[in-house]
């Protein structure tokens, strides 16, 4: 008679660093699984015949049959799995949003925890990392690439781009990404801080792209130090990964004061430009006692927190409830054990400035909720009652739109009222040969999102090119 299986219903948990620790620096806050609790996170795993939590990827990653891997310590065969659908499995594994995704649909979550995909996920690019596991499988995929002669353009290097150039190159084309900035990597290297992602682990998943063949060119603005008709006369086809980098303003009395910042820039600054080591790397920052980040989405704790580590006193101000925020529970989870603090149902009203133009206080305005709106979540009503709080600082983080300085050097690429592109079902915009994908064409989205519009869009390349 055989032994009944003992379900686990609760998740071994990673560890994570204390929070009166890690506010003192930028260091990852979550240490990841060792070998040993890998095991015993994936014990937990059902291995589902139809499993749910594959349909909520993005990427379509085999979820089972990696983690049923890592049970039998064949973490090489781990790494193959996820490579097959996805080349950057230490980004995604940190950033992505599972609780909403494979997560969100694992069948264990209907009787307990779900598994803690991410964190395994992470794991075995971590272990492969550090054993040389992955450098093996790379050579390994390297020698059965052929090349075919023809040459595909990628603008921006940001989630959509690597995925699509890291794609086409394992088809044997020869990819150029083009990147405004000097370092390649997109919202992962300027928008999102170390101590979620180490900027260390986006160059080493980068370095495995340029070693499969694909070539990055950095400070290249497309539309500006080289044309849009440069590209297509030398290129057999393009492939736009612009991102959304235009942060959304609304019209408040006193938004050009001086002290208020866009979330983008706060984070670039103290992301890309290193701020908060001044000045050991040239880009300052300025942030006072107390800190207002105005927003409840990731962007808006990933300011909170980085300014918390620089020392200010940080408050969230939100318009909704908590329930409503569209920050990632832990990242809300991780804000709180810091000691940001939050305060609800309030929205700016004007910010007020000193006689020399910096802002010294913000008057609010209470809300209450209503009706649903398009989102689904509760609408924010003005209660018409208002409260003065002092800030020396405000970070707006109200959401980005798409790149405004690309999209408009291309008159002839079709964008909806939101300056979003226009695509169509295989992600070809309105100029044949010319696809799009991640930010550009949603607005702002997630990591995995994109790597999903980067995959959709190689095969739709190759096909199309296959065809000519």
């Amino acid at each position: 008679m055989s032994k009944k299986r003992v379900i686990n219903k609760i998740r071994v948990q990673t560890p994570e660093r204390k929070p009166e620790e890690r506010v003192k620096d930028f260091n990852e806050v979550n240490l990841g699984y060792t070998l040993e609790l890998a095991k015993k996170e994936a014990e937990r795993c059902l291995q589902c015949v139809n499993p749910l939590c594959v349909k909520g990827c993005p990427v379509s990653i085999n979820i089972p049959l990696f983690i049923s891997k890592i049970l039998e310590e064949d973490i090489r065969g781990a790494l193959e799995v996820l490579w097959s659908t996805n080349l950057l499995p230490a980004m995604t594994g940190r950033v992505c949003p599972q609780e909403i995704q494979c997560e969100g649909l694992c069948v264990m979550g209907k009787i307990g925890d779900p598994i803690n995909i991410g964190k395994l996920e992470r794991f075995v690019a971590d272990y492969a990392r550090e054993k040389g596991i992955d450098r093996e499988l790379l050579e390994e995929q390297i020698k059965n690439i052929k090349p075919n002669g023809k040459k595909v353009a990628v603008i921006g290097s940001g989630p959509a781009g690597l995925t699509c150039a890291a794609e086409l190159a394992k088809m044997g084309y020869e990819v150029v990404i083009f990147e405004a900035l000097h370092e390649p990597g997109g919202v992962t290297v300027y928008g999102i801080p170390e101590f979620r992602l180490p900027k260390e682990i986006v160059r080493k998943e980068i370095d495995n792209l340029i070693k499969l063949g694909v070539k990055i060119e950095t400070n290249v603005l497309v539309g500006k130090t080289i044309t849009f008709d440069d590209l297509k006369k030398n290129f057999d086809a393009i492939f736009i990964g612009s991102g959304a980098g235009t942060p959304k303003f609304a019209d408040w009395e006193g938004i050009n004061l001086n002290g208020i910042y866009s979330a983008n820039e706060f984070l670039t600054r103290v992301n890309l430009m290193r701020a908060y080591s001044f000045p050991e790397y040239d880009t300052p920052i300025k942030v006072g006692k107390r800190v207002a980040v105005i927003g409840g989405g990731n962007t808006a704790m990933d300011a909170a927190r980085s300014a918390l580590r620089l020392g200010a006193e940080v408050w969230i101000l939100y318009r909704r409830t908590k329930a409503e925020m569209t920050a990632r529970i832990e990242e809300i989870h991780h804000a709180e054990e810091e000691g940001v603090k939050f305060m609800f149902l309030v929205s700016p009203k004007r910010f007020i400035g000193d006689d020399r133009g910096n802002l010294k206080a913000i008057e609010l305005e209470k809300m209450e909720l209503g009706e649903p709106d398009e989102s689904g979540r509760r609408r924010p009503v003005p209660t018409g009652e208002t409260v003065i709080m002092e800030f020396d600082n405000a970070i707006i983080a109200l959401g980005q739109t798409p790149n405004k300085t690309f999209i408009q050097s291309v008159p002839q690429l079709k964008v909806d009222e939101g300056g979003r592109i226009v695509v169509d079902e295989n992600l070809m915009t309105s100029i044949p040969g010319v696809f799009a994908g991640g930010d550009a064409i949603r607005g702002e989205a997630t990591v995995i999102l994109a790597m999903g519009d980067g995959r959709k869009a190689a095969k739709s390349i190759d096909s199309y090119l296959r065809q000519k």
